[in-house]
């Protein structure tokens, strides 16, 4: 027996799937990725044979016989950011371009020379394999859109008060920053462009991690930020694997390049100094708003 959750995947490499208008006991449904996610599956990536069947013998419901869902425990959503730790955000231009390695990283190294680091996954299907990895690194808080009641992040609009929601929660945990990572692709159907489109969470960014697998994907994702006025900070993943796809992009694109699998310490030194460099202007704009307070 397989307990799961209903919801959308829309994988450019795995499975793609809706939630049925109409559930039923013995009607025949899908696994859609290794989280649980259950819907019909409409198509696959060439690679995959067809999806997992699994037939419906119920829904959960409490006592009462009330359905359950995993919206009834979410988080408030939170329109306000307030104050916040610095946020470090990784982007990539789709799954499996090396997100998730570069934020275990970051947070192995900076927790090595004793920072606190919180993280979060907020886009994507729901699946605990990437928290976790991030605890198991060192994160000393994790959440993602799961704890607000999301099952996956397709369609899902703006998720800036999802965000900010679970950037809200990891600052209770007083981090000296907090590592995002954006799942899925910059382009794709699961809102993570609705993240840099709000003034606030971007006020309160202190660095960009661009993954890519290749020279023409680590050029979109600059363009595509660059369009949006955003400077992309670093690029990571696959395409700086050896150090040719590293030079390369140093030299051609102007950005700083590191790799996580080759030297995890040279990607945290990029990110320390841009987490220092905003910190160092965060201080400076309070002293300056300070000094235009009137004295009594």
């Amino acid at each position: 027996m397989l307990i799961g959750v209903l919801g959308r995947r829309r994988a450019l490499k795995g499975f793609v799937g809706d939630v049925p208008s109409t559930v039923n006991s013995g009607d025949e449904l899908h696994l859609l990725n290794m989280g649980g996610v259950i819907g019909s599956c409409t198509g696959h990536h060439s690679s995959l044979s067809d999806a997992i069947k699994v037939e419906v013998i119920g829904l959960a419901a409490d006592g009462t016989g009330a359905i359950l869902n995993i919206a009834d425990a979410a988080l408030p959503t939170v329109t306000s950011l307030g104050e916040t730790a610095p946020l470090v955000l990784i982007a990539g231009t789709c799954m499996n371009s090396g997100k998730t390695y570069a934020a275990t990283e970051l947070i192995k190294q900076a927790t090595r020379v004793g920072m606190q680091v919180a993280a979060a996954k907020l886009s994507g299907i729901a699946c605990l394999r990437d928290t976790l990895n991030m605890a198991d690194h060192g994160a000393i808080a994790t959440a993602s859109f799961l704890d607000c009641g999301l099952p996956s992040t397709v369609d899902a609009g703006d998720l800036s008060p999802i965000a900010k929601a679970i950037i809200t929660k990891l600052n209770q945990s007083s981090p000296d920053f907090i590592v995002i990572e954006l799942g899925d692709g910059i382009l794709g159907g699961y809102s993570v462009e609705s993240i840099f489109d709000d003034a606030e969470l971007r006020a309160a960014t202190a660095a960009i991690i661009f993954c890519a697998s290749d020279y023409v994907g680590a050029w979109g994702g600059i363009e595509l930020f660059r369009r949006r006025g955003i400077a992309v900070d670093l690029i990571a993943g696959s395409v700086t694997d050896s150090q040719m796809g590293q030079d390369y992009v140093e030299n051609e694109f102007g950005v700083p390049a590191a790799n996580a699998r080759r030297n995890g310490e040279l990607l945290f030194q990029h990110v320390n100094a841009k987490l220092e460099d905003f910190v160092k202007q965060t201080v400076s704009l309070r002293l300056a708003l300070d000094a235009l307070v009137p004295a009594e």
